[in-house]
């Protein structure tokens, strides 16, 4: 496991790899105002291992959003960059670690990311593992805009966007980290893991550099999409969570049905979060197998 500081345009972005540099590459894509920490250090390792001894491993790489963790963090208020450039960084990561293309997964915005990836820079992705999101059909890569005809967040979802919960204390480490808990509490499954939660978010409390940044992720504006997922031709996985209470399924149904031959799978007491544990041993697989040396077939 090795962490760095990539210089990209106009940032540094912190990136944490996992595995052989010689192996597939597999880079991990996270949510909106969230820090790499939330790919569970031990999910990042499964990934890297493989799944059958003396099996081919995969080089797993996670990293930190622009305002998250230990990369570049601007003012609270005053992100100094647009949508575009998180919709970029992807592609400047893999330049910057000299990677020709990988596959990718993203979680909920990072779905967002890796779609709009896959669609304007074919050359430089794999295969796509899209989860806890929704079809990209506009010009903004964070906003997971599912068509009209998709159902919306459930009532308790829509309440916490209507009145959502007051910022913690900043400087208070103990109110940070119970503001992050609560976040990930509001949108996870039955599922939800409560000690693993605690431990990452402390880790993230831990290792920003100003957690308040983490909300410019809301302020930023991006250009219109360059194509549709009807252009998408790298092999496609979407995995979503039954309970997911801010992208109900139809989401992910109606995302497998955009993309010509995607497979989806739906996660019995996932909601809308990064995989958790009880989900591992149907995630990891999935994903190894799509990423696997001559690719999983398409159905």
């Amino acid at each position: 496991m090795t962490e760095t500081l990539l210089d990209v345009s106009g940032a540094q972005l912190c990136a944490e790899t996992f595995g052989d540099p010689a192996d597939p590459a597999i880079l991990l894509i996270g949510g909106i105002a969230s820090a790499m920490d939330w790919w569970h250090d031990d999910f990042c390792r499964a990934l890297a291992d493989g799944d059958a001894p003396g099996g081919p491993g995969r080089f797993v790489v996670r990293y930190d959003h622009r305002d998250t963790g230990r990369s570049r963090t601007d003012p609270p208020g005053a992100p100094s960059y647009t949508g575009d450039d998180l919709a970029r960084d992807p592609v400047r990561l893999l330049d910057a670690l000299r990677l020709g293309r990988a596959h990718l997964v993203g979680v909920s915005m990072g779905g967002g990311i890796a779609q709009q990836t896959a669609i304007e820079h074919p050359g430089r992705v794999a295969s796509l593992t899209l989860m806890s999101t929704s079809p990209l059909t506009g010009g903004d890569p964070h906003a997971d805009a599912g068509g009209p005809s998709l159902p919306g967040p459930s009532p308790e979802a829509l309440a916490l966007f209507d009145d959502p919960p007051p910022d913690p204390d900043w400087g208070d480490r103990d109110a940070v980290v119970r503001h992050l808990v609560e976040g990930e509490r509001a949108f996870a499954g039955p599922g939800y893991d409560a000690a693993a939660t605690l431990e990452t978010a402390l880790r993230v409390a831990e290792r920003s550099i100003d957690p308040a940044a983490a909300a410019n992720h809301f302020l930023v504006e991006s250009g219109p999409l360059r194509g549709t997922l009807a252009d998408v031709a790298a092999p496609t996985l979407v995995l979503h969570g039954e309970d997911d209470p801010l992208f109900p399924p139809e989401h992910g149904a109606a995302l497998a049905a955009a993309v010509r031959g995607a497979r989806l799978v739906l996660l019995s007491g996932v909601g809308h979060q990064y995989p958790p544990r009880i989900a591992w041993g149907v995630v990891v697989p999935e994903i190894l197998a799509l990423t696997a040396p001559g690719g999983a077939p398409r159905t």
